[in-house]
């Protein structure tokens, strides 16, 4: 089917295209093939390197708590970092020049430092200003580098959002007699919400693999940490690494997976149903008539 972006290949596109899907299967396999081999030839592939994922001990006392750590941080930065975005997002677009200029300085300040930078900034800042106990504070800390670095990114996300809906929208609002806050929470964000779930999902996969950096840099117990506590115990760094990445590459996919599921149900909520009203159906008012097109003082037709 063509398209003003796409046009239906003709039988010589037709052929290119399975010409470089074939070579490009070809090419695939000798990579797996030649990945194989190099593991085979160091060892990697014994069994005993991959028994230890087929025990209870491996997963409760390693894995489990780590991927438990990782969905509880990015679970909690999540529900912080949404509204917060949602509401410097709205500011920057506020009628007042003063509460514009202070979301966007520090939308722009914490998107500008790398998450990382902010994790270490805020452990700092725990370890000298606080009583968080040592264990807790690895935590709170990749906590707040995660909401400080993706609710400045969200906002963005939420302002641009909004602002790709039509303009119609707003100016309709406006003629019925709604206020600027009823628009926004009445008439705008909800239909912004569905154009901003893919890349709101994106950044929440963002978040969960952001976990990681505490546990390389803070000693968060997170799953990448409790990976390597496990691989110094069993000697299979490489299988360990394998099966920790095929587990976040399953968050990620359900994460998305939800997300789709919710955008398709969204929209499908949104369509009309196609149903015509019939001349019964609808109630006139006879005052709203009379108003509209009244030629006299009464209001007659």
């Amino acid at each position: 089917m063509s398209s003003v972006l796409y046009d239906t290949p003709g039988p010589r596109a037709k052929r290119r295209n399975v010409l470089l899907s074939v070579v490009f299967t070809v090419l695939l396999a000798l990579l797996l093939w030649w990945v194989w081999q190099k593991m085979d030839d160091k060892n990697q592939l014994e069994w005993s390197l991959w028994e230890p994922f087929t025990t209870s001990e491996a997963w409760t006392t390693y894995l489990l708590p780590g991927l438990g750590n990782t969905l509880k941080a990015a679970a909690i930065s999540m529900v912080i970092a949404l509204p917060l975005g949602a509401v410097f997002g709205i500011a920057r677009m506020s009628d007042h020049a003063w509460v514009r200029g202070v979301a966007g300085t520090v939308v722009e300040f914490f998107r500008s430092i790398p998450v990382l930078l902010l994790m270490l900034f805020a452990n700092e800042f725990y370890v000298r200003s606080t009583d968080i106990s040592s264990e807790q504070r690895p935590l709170y800390a990749v906590v707040t580098g995660l909401v400080l670095y993706n609710a400045s990114v969200l906002a963005e996300i939420v302002r641009a959002g909004i602002l790709s809906l039509p303009k119609g929208q707003t100016e309709a609002a406006y003629a019925v007699g709604l206020r600027k806050g009823q628009t926004m929470s009445s008439i705008l964000l909800p239909q912004a919400v569905t154009a901003m779930l893919p890349a709101i999902v994106s950044q929440l996969v963002v978040i969960v693999k952001d976990t990681a950096l505490g546990g390389v840099m803070l000693g968060f117990t997170e799953l990448l940490n409790s990976r390597s506590t496990l691989a110094a115990n069993y000697a299979n760094v490489i299988p360990s690494f394998i099966v920790v990445g095929i587990i976040f590459i399953i968050v990620n996919f359900l994460l998305t997976s939800f997300a789709s599921w919710l955008e398709r149900r969204l929209r499908r909520s949104k369509k009309s149903t196609g149903v015509v009203l019939g001349e019964d159906t609808v109630e006139v008012n006879p005052a709203a008539v009379g108003g509209t097109y009244g030629t006299g003082a009464g209001g007659s037709i």
